[in-house]
């Protein structure tokens, strides 16, 4: 599948930031099989495993980072997350046919940049009214990071507090937030789907307590016009 003529998502600076920003973008996603896939959210991957109900496999992606330059009135002091490489190894299991809840679990590590472990768990089902032509899911996901990653993120050190102004903060490993997401796909002919995707949620943990978060509820809104070959 591959995207266009356009899609976008608005969605906050970074984790904790008060700003929005809007970032259009392609919509890739190339599979073959249901062996290996290419895509914008996925990143480059292999379903190691994979059964009728079942999926597992490590794919390879990349994190944005958090540049000061991004946001120069709140993080100058601070210093730059760059962009880097993460490794991924995926799960996902559906309970049945006739009860289609999806469980899912990811580990991430995150090479350079945040530098650290990060992982999701989550489940999400088909909502009453989906179709063939008109699918909607919805489900809720909580987040980890460990140790490194959530001090890099979301910690202050004492050369930050003394350049920045913000307080001394050493953020620990845990829970970093819960949400609870929405998908929509609506396949307006055989080709063509529209697709929205929203989700809302709460940051947790050292990632709610940092100086650094001025906004602890957090959303994203991503659309997307995309053709099937």
């Amino acid at each position: 599948m591959a995207g266009f003529p356009w899609s976008g998502r608005d969605r906050q600076f970074y984790d904790g930031a008060l700003p929005y920003r809007v970032q259009p973008g392609p919509v890739i996603d190339i599979r073959y099989r249901d062996i290996a896939f290419a895509s914008v959210g996925e990143g480059l991957g292999v379903n190691v495993l994979r059964g009728e109900n079942y999926r597992a496999g490590i794919a390879l992606g990349y994190d944005l980072g958090r540049p000061v330059s991004l946001y120069p009135s709140h993080l100058n002091g601070l210093d730059n997350i760059s962009a880097a490489p993460v490794v991924k190894l995926f799960g996902a299991y559906v309970i049945s046919k006739n009860f289609p809840l999806v469980l899912r679990a990811d580990v991430r590590r995150v090479i350079g940049g945040a530098n650290g472990w990060i992982g999701d768990l989550g489940a999400y089902m088909p909502l009453p009214g989906s179709s063939k032509r008109f699918v909607m899911f919805a489900g809720p996901s909580l987040t980890l990071g460990d140790g490194g990653y959530m001090e890099n993120v979301f910690g202050v050190t004492t050369v930050q507090a003394v350049a920045s102004g913000y307080p001394r903060f050493n953020a620990g490993g845990g829970w970093k937030g819960a949400g609870f997401g929405f998908s929509a796909t609506w396949f307006i002919t055989k080709h063509w789907l529209l697709n929205a995707d929203t989700a809302v949620s709460r940051l947790l943990g050292s990632a709610a307590t940092s100086p650094i978060t001025q906004r602890k509820t957090q959303g994203i809104l991503a659309l997307a016009i995309a053709y099937t070959f």
